[in-house]
């Protein structure tokens, strides 16, 4: 499967002033599938140190002298290594914190050498009191589950992704290819973005081996717990796990999850499992300008699980979302809330950390919400997803009002439209609008 991230390792192995990249992502999103194709395709040859699976490659780094390093890696693996020709990948490096170390003196000392480190639970690594960040000597890149526009490219509709990211296009789109599109949406939202579950499905076709993956994935993600840390109870994790599918889309309330728990618990046990890629913060701002973030109100904020497709196994609402006519109905409307978010995250910038936020005003007759603030340019785009026509949208209206915004989105099932203040996208519209594919509708 081709994930839209290779062009970018391409580019990065091209570059003469290119920084080892550390590339960081829940587990398996396909972090080393990524790498092993990079190297079979793009090297003469790929030596992978594994050190979850072979914890005797720490002895490597005891000294973090690069020609002594890697003198050990071909002593170990029997391998040659040709600078430029060679491509030296270090897997589940959260195991082993001094070969992430030890890519500053690569970068100082080897530049003309490709390295590339990927962990699971790298985060963990790289807040510990005892690490010490190489800092502007790493590039990081951020990978996530499979986008949208990814998962239809790998069910065979490369020219129809290409024809739908191009806006010029979307007001002239046939109904027949919409109704087709929109079909693809409901296929993801049952399967997700996970690489195992999507390759299943494109090799055999079977969406309950599909879900049985589905299933394998959750699992493993509950047998990490024992790693997040000893001090914290695994209940509190199981608690905010399965709570947090659940409660996407609503403001995140530590006594909804379990009332007896005190909220210090779950809250360290929340934090651990959005360092680990599980789950995802989405912040409130008060939308006043850029950035969102100075915005911020740290006590307030809505949650988005990794992956739609899981937020499913977890949930048990496959059936209801075969049966949809409006998907953004489905679970109050927190499915669609959940891909919306995971297409956002998708097609960021790779290279800088990610973020989502919401606004949200609070009075006793007059609340109001809106699911997403965005910046696009220099801009801040507030989005709305919703079912239906666009309607009233008080909440969008009010806002753009108070901040004097030009523009809104109102994402939804329904075909593009325009009333030139608020523009309605279809939910398989975001990539072009994100990435300014074509022109702005």
């Amino acid at each position: 499967m081709k994930r839209d991230l290779y062009e970018m390792l391409c580019q990065w192995k091209k570059d003469n002033n290119r920084l080892p990249l550390l590339i960081r992502g829940a587990r398996q999103v396909g972090k080393t599938y990524l790498v092993n194709e990079l190297g079979r395709r793009e090297f003469n040859s790929l030596i992978t140190l594994n050190f979850e699976k072979n914890p005797e490659y720490k002895e490597i780094f005891n000294s973090l002298d690069p020609r002594n390093i890697l003198e050990k890696i071909s002593l170990f693996t029997g391998k040659k290594i040709e600078p430029g020709k060679t491509l030296i990948f270090f897997d589940e490096v959260q195991e082993c914190a001094p070969a992430i170390m030890s890519l500053r003196y690569f970068y100082e000392e080897m530049q003309s050498l490709h390295i590339i480190a990927a962990g699971s639970l790298l985060e963990f690594t790289l807040r510990s009191e005892n690490f010490r960040m190489p800092v502007g000597r790493i590039q990081y890149i951020y990978l996530f589950p499979i986008s949208f526009g990814e998962f239809i490219e790998a069910l065979g509709e490369k020219k129809l992704r290409s024809y739908v990211a191009d806006l010029k296009k979307l007001p002239m789109l046939p109904e027949a290819l919409q109704e087709k599109l929109n079909e693809y949406v409901r296929k993801y939202f049952i399967l997700g973005g996970m690489p195992a579950v999507v390759r299943e499905y494109c090799e055999t076709g079977d969406i309950i081996n599909c879900q049985r993956i589905q299933r394998a994935i959750i699992d493993t993600y509950q047998d990490d717990f024992g790693k997040y840390g000893r001090r914290l109870k695994h209940r509190y994790l199981n608690k905010i796990f399965n709570a947090v599918p659940k409660m996407v889309g609503q403001k995140f309330v530590y006594t909804h999850v379990d009332n007896t728990i005190k909220s210090r618990e779950l809250k360290e046990a929340l934090e651990l499992l959005e360092m680990s890629g599980v789950v995802r913060k989405i912040k409130q701002t008060s939308g006043a300008g850029l950035p969102l973030e100075a915005g911020v109100k740290d006590a307030y904020f809505k949650v988005l699980f990794l992956d739609v497709g899981l937020l499913h196994a977890v949930n048990g609402i496959y059936t209801d979302t075969v049966r949809a006519k409006d998907f953004t109905t489905l679970f109050n409307g927190a499915v669609a809330e959940q891909f919306v978010g995971q297409e956002l995250l998708a097609y960021q910038n790779p290279y800088s950390k990610p973020s989502l936020y919401y606004w949200a005003r609070e009075a006793k007759n007059s609340s109001a919400e809106l699911d997403y603030l965005i910046q696009k340019e220099s801009a801040v785009i507030p989005i709305e997803v919703k079912s239906g026509s666009t309607g009233r949208m008080k909440s969008m209206r009010m806002f753009m009002e108070k901040y004097q915004i030009r523009r809104g989105m109102k994402v939804s099932q329904a075909p593009y439209e325009s009333d030139n203040q608020i523009v309605s996208l279809p939910l398989y519209s975001i990539e072009g609008f994100i990435l300014n594919k074509g022109s702005n509708p």
